[in-house]
């Protein structure tokens, strides 16, 4: 590396790209330079960041976590990063995430067993999926067999543009009725 500027330029390409935190050595070693001058430009990075804004600095950070630096979201940042996953995440629901998704809002409270008994297939994948994205909420454990009980969330309300679960179409008729599927 020739200048000062020119490896912080590098040290932001590999800090950008990576999904863990890079140690010095590993930086160092990426980018053939002494781990001294390393450490110097990261933290220089570090305080660059920091005072940026008029001090209030970036909507990011550099900050050292688990043996290594890492660009993460800054603290005072977090609830719009948060909206944007939560409200625009471009990504579709599957074909199985949705029929699982349509279960629970016709039969909530409803437990993974009677839903895969619904389905025909091991739903826990599904579930996880459909709990990650904020639409199915574990409601309760049910006393008597201690399966976690799931239900839909305010935001698949929204999600659907509807009120309540009573502004839902009519359920198909060939769904079978709760106490068959008990």
């Amino acid at each position: 590396m020739k200048t000062d500027l020119s490896m912080r330029a590098a040290l932001e390409a590999l800090l950008t790209v990576s999904e863990t935190p890079l140690s010095i050595v590993t930086l160092a070693g990426a980018l053939e330079a002494p781990i001294n001058e390393v450490r110097k430009e990261i933290e220089a990075l570090q305080a660059d960041y920091d005072s940026a804004h008029e001090g209030q600095g970036r909507g990011f950070q550099l900050r050292e976590v688990g043996g290594g630096w890492r660009l993460y979201v800054r603290q005072t940042h977090d609830w719009g990063v948060r909206q944007l996953v939560v409200n625009e995440n471009p990504a579709k629901l599957s074909q199985a995430a949705l029929e699982t998704l349509s279960v629970i809002a016709y039969r909530q409270p409803i437990s993974r067993g009677q839903i895969s008994s619904i389905r025909g297939v091991n739903v826990d994948s599904v579930v996880r999926t459909l709990i990650s994205r904020g639409l199915v909420v574990e409601l309760f454990q049910d006393q008597d067999s201690g399966a976690s009980m799931f239900g839909t969330t305010d935001l698949l309300l929204e999600q659907l543009g509807i009120n309540s679960l009573e502004e839902l179409p009519a359920v198909s008729p060939h769904l079978p009725d709760q106490d068959n599927i008990d």
